[in-house]
C-alpha cells in the first residue's frame, strides 16, 4: 500500500520529484530517464512506469534550462526504440512458450489478448498507435515478436513511432510546460495527460465487453 501511494505521489508531483533528481544527480539524470523510458517499453513486466507525463515534465525542465532539449530528445528516442526492440526479441524467443501456459506470472493474459486485437485492427500501425497508449505500448512489441510482424517491418514502424512519441511529449513540455497556466496547475496537467493517454484503452475495453452481450441478445 505504501509503495502504491509513493507511485501515485510520483505521478502527481513529477515537477517536484524530477526537479530533485536533476538537482541531486545532474548529468546522470539523462541516464535515469533513459532507464525509465527503456524499462517502460522494454520490460513487459513494467507497464506501470510513467511515460507520457515524464516526457512532458522533462521537456518543461529543458525549457527552463535544467536539461538540454536536443540531448534529451535524442537519448529518450533511443531509449524508446531500443526498449521496443528488446521487447520484440523477448517475444520472438520466449513468447510462444509463454502463451502455451495457462498461468503467466507477472503478465496479464488479457493485456496480451487486447494487444492482439489491436494488431487485427490496425496491422503494423499498431506500433504507432500503441505508442500513445499506456500498457498497450508495453505489450505491442512483445506480441509483434511472437509472430505478427517480420523484423524489418517492425524496425520501420518502431523507429517512426519512438521518435514521434518522444518528440510529441518532450517538445510539448518544452514549448508549453512553462506557460503560467500550465506551470501553476502542473498536477492537473499531468492527470489530464494520463487520462487522455489511457482513454482509448478504456473505450476499447468497454467495447470488447459489450460485444458478447450484443451477440447473446441476438441469439
Amino acid at each position: 500500500m505504501v509503495y502504491i501511494t509513493r507511485v501515485i505521489d510520483f505521478f502527481l508531483h513529477l515537477d517536484k520529484h524530477l526537479g530533485v533528481i536533476i538537482q541531486d544527480y545532474g548529468i546522470w539524470t539523462y541516464l535515469i530517464l533513459f532507464v525509465i523510458i527503456f524499462s517502460e517499453t522494454g520490460l513487459v513486466v513494467a507497464p506501470f512506469l510513467p511515460g507520457d507525463s515524464l516526457l512532458f515534465a522533462a521537456g518543461a525542465f529543458a525549457a527552463a534550462g535544467a536539461l538540454d532539449p536536443w540531448l534529451l530528445f535524442v537519448i529518450l528516442s533511443l531509449a524508446a526504440i531500443l526498449g521496443n526492440t528488446v521487447n520484440y526479441w523477448v517475444g520472438y524467443f520466449v513468447g510462444p512458450g509463454i502463451l502455451k501456459k495457462n498461468k503467466i506470472k507477472f503478465i496479464k493474459k488479457e493485456h496480451l489478448d487486447r494487444t492482439h486485437k489491436f494488431y487485427e485492427k490496425y496491422g503494423g500501425l499498431t506500433l504507432v498507435v500503441a505508442r500513445f497508449m499506456p500498457i498497450i505500448r508495453t505489450f505491442a512489441p512483445f506480441v509483434a515478436g511472437i509472430g505478427f510482424m517480420n523484423q524489418w517491418r517492425f524496425h520501420l514502424y518502431n523507429i517512426t513511432a519512438g521518435i514521434a512519441w518522444v518528440g510529441m511529449f518532450v517538445w510539448g513540455g518544452y514549448f508549453f510546460g512553462n506557460l503560467p497556466v500550465v506551470k501553476n496547475n502542473f498536477s492537473i496537467v499531468i492527470i489530464t495527460i494520463i487520462f487522455i493517454s489511457v482513454l482509448p484503452a478504456i473505450i476499447s475495453y468497454f467495447k470488447a465487453r459489450r460485444k458478447p452481450t450484443a451477440n447473446t441478445n441476438k441469439s
